[in-house]
């Protein structure tokens, strides 16, 4: 088993707390240049009788592009990173001064800190600098596959934890399909205008909440 970071944005870090999302996609660049992508045989077992298809690995039909999962195979794990910040013991001595705690902005709530009642704003740091010991979510994968953004279904989006939005106005025939136009609005959020359009080759995650 390995452990690897991923993050997620506060809107996200609710949702894997309410226990929402349980699915996460992100884009598959080595497979951009492909038409087809496949589960292929481990590069590392090649020749074995039957052939070895290693949860993780991926490639074109023909067996000639092969690359891995950079964010595992089921049983490996994700330890979440978010915006946070680390609180310090007013005695620099204590603790050799470590962090005693931390604060997190997606859950954070105005008046948990002295500093609230002076006006003073809390400073929080990107979640790209999050080490592993803050880490409050660690996410066990339980599948790990490469698709069409666009081929997500309305199941997946709402696992996704995407919410649909019920004052849309658009036409009649899409009104069956809320959660995959939720997603649709989502990833343009992140990956700007005209992204879903692209319909890139993406990491289909699944996951379940483990202790960490």
């Amino acid at each position: 088993m390995k452990e690897r970071p991923i993050l997620f944005s506060a809107p996200m870090v609710r949702a894997l707390l309410d226990g929402s999302k349980t699915q996460t996609r992100r884009v598959c660049k080595p497979a951009a240049a492909l038409s087809a992508v496949v589960a292929v045989q481990d590069p590392n077992e090649r020749g074995q009788c039957p052939p070895c298809y290693t949860p993780g690995w991926f490639g074109d039909e023909d067996g000639e592009v092969q690359f891995y999962s950079p964010y595992g195979a089921p049983g490996d794990r994700l330890w979440v990173r978010e915006n946070f910040r680390p609180i310090y013991p007013q005695d620099p001595t204590y603790n050799a001064g470590q962090p005693i705690e931390y604060d997190y902005a997606a859950t954070y709530q105005h008046g948990d800190r002295l500093g609230d009642l002076l006006g003073v704003k809390p400073k929080w740091k990107p979640s790209i600098h999050m080490p592993r010991v803050a880490s409050r979510i660690t996410l066990e994968i339980t599948g790990v596959r490469v698709e069409g953004l666009r081929d997500i279904s309305e199941a997946d989006a709402q696992a996704e934890g995407a919410e649909p939005n019920d004052g849309y106005a658009g036409p009649a025939a899409d009104r069956t399909h809320g959660w995959r136009r939720a997603y649709r609005s989502l990833w343009e959020q992140i990956n700007g205008p005209g992204s879903w359009a692209a319909n890139p080759w993406v990491w289909a995650i699944e996951f379940k909440r483990v202790a960490a």
